[in-house]
């Protein structure tokens, strides 16, 4: 079974936490089918445009030598300097990309996939369709995206929107990570009769509780800094008025990405720096979460849309409380409440303070076994990836039958 992972994003050259949830999805599914004995080929195919200058107008790295061969292009983003031509042949160059490194990986394998999986639309699930239509190649849709959300779906235009239901309806599966997600997507006419709902992916080995004590009064944030979405300035309001109350109070925000500027900008203003009641870690690699959240006294969240929420159920593998939103797959994953941790509505300052408050002043326990357990249960790589490969098995089984391929077209 040759299965092709077609993503939207995934880590590469830029930026190596870029669709990091989706690379976990990738390795789950590898090590389950390593682990059960399954014969199952997988690799990446990934296209997407360039952060910084390219000597030429295309560039590629081509790994074969892992367990999960993966092909990632790079294409300019300024070719012409003229806004609206250029973007019609980026689109070009995404799929002349794609065809490139399909084709490689055809001689690779000595023939087509039997399967295509993939991770977050648009362009990635057109180009399946057109696989499937040409080759029969059924394709799988796995969608993280919060813009299917009601608070972000606004976004989306009249073309996307007609497109988006036209490839979701074609796919043999759709899969969300949350039953809210699923629901969204629906609720806009992205339907399709077969729609399952899996977790995404925790390395529960790495984000595991530690031996060590919680540091009392020590906040976490772990976020991309897109404050529209994030709302990370609220966090920062919230914690300059308990200040006074709770001198020991400190928030740690790890994280990267467009508005630090203003956020650093706005602790300042709030008093917050200069003490070091807040700190700026900048961008962490995983085993340094892991290791704030194993001495947080909570993980704090704020957004406004979230399908899942990855930090989340890390916090938990580590037995670290958290504080939440109560929007989108969140509250999915805190069922019974109260048992996992306290969750707020989106952009409810006073309820964030009085959660927090509960925090600090330790008047709610958390069992860090029984968070751990539940994550180990939920979200780690054997439960998750044992169900992608069984749903693999089940797409491939109603699939009509074709002969096989033994060469590269």
């Amino acid at each position: 079974m040759r299965v092709l992972h077609l993503p939207k994003w995934y880590p590469n050259r830029y930026d190596d936490q870029d669709g990091d949830f989706v690379a976990r999805h990738v390795a789950a599914i590898a090590q389950s089918a390593a682990t059960e004995g399954c014969a199952v080929q997988a690799a990446v195919l990934l296209a997407t445009v360039a952060r910084a200058p390219l000597p030429t107008l295309l560039d590629k790295e081509l790994d074969f030598t892992g367990p999960v061969p993966t092909l990632r292009y790079y294409y300019r983003n300024r070719i012409t300097g003229l806004a609206p031509v250029d973007k019609l042949l980026k689109l070009g160059l995404y799929f002349w990309c794609l065809s490139s490194g399909y084709r490689r990986l055809q001689q690779h394998w000595g023939g087509r996939p039997d399967l295509v999986h993939v991770h977050v639309l648009l362009r990635t699930g057109l180009w399946a369709w057109w696989q499937q239509l040409r080759h029969r190649i059924p394709y799988l849709v796995t969608e993280h995206w919060t813009i299917y959300l009601p608070e972000r779906a606004h976004h989306l235009g009249w073309l996307r929107r007609h497109l988006t239901r036209f490839v979701v309806r074609r796919a043999a599966v759709l899969h969300t990570v949350s039953e809210s997600l699923r629901g969204a997507m629906q609720q806009l006419g992205f339907w399709n009769p077969r729609t399952v709902v899996l977790a995404n992916v925790v390395d529960t080995s790495l984000f595991a509780p530690a031996t060590t004590p919680r540091v009392p009064g020590q906040l976490l944030v772990v976020s991309a800094f897109h404050e529209q979405v994030k709302n990370i300035g609220g966090i920062l309001r919230v914690v300059a008025r308990l200040r006074p109350q709770w001198p020991q109070l400190r928030l740690r925000l790890a994280g990267y990405g467009p508005d630090e500027h203003r956020l650093r900008q706005q602790a300042a203003e709030l008093g917050l720096l200069a003490d070091g009641a807040v700190v700026f870690l900048g961008k962490l690699p995983h085993p340094a979460v892991a290791q704030e959240m194993q001495q947080a006294a909570a993980l704090v969240s704020f957004s406004r849309a979230e399908t899942f929420g990855c930090v989340l159920l890390e916090a938990r593998a580590t037995g670290c409380p958290v504080v939440g939103p109560a929007t989108g797959g969140v509250p999915e994953l805190f069922q019974p409440p109260s048992a996992f941790g306290l969750l707020v509505p989106p952009d409810d300052e006073a309820a964030l303070e009085q959660a927090l408050t509960t925090i600090l002043t330790n008047s709610v326990a958390f069992a860090s076994d029984r968070l751990r357990a539940d994550a180990e249960q939920r979200c780690g790589y054997e439960p998750v990836g044992r169900q992608f490969i069984d749903l693999y098995i089940s797409i491939i089984g109603n699939a009509a039958r074709r002969p096989a391929e033994t060469g590269a077209s």
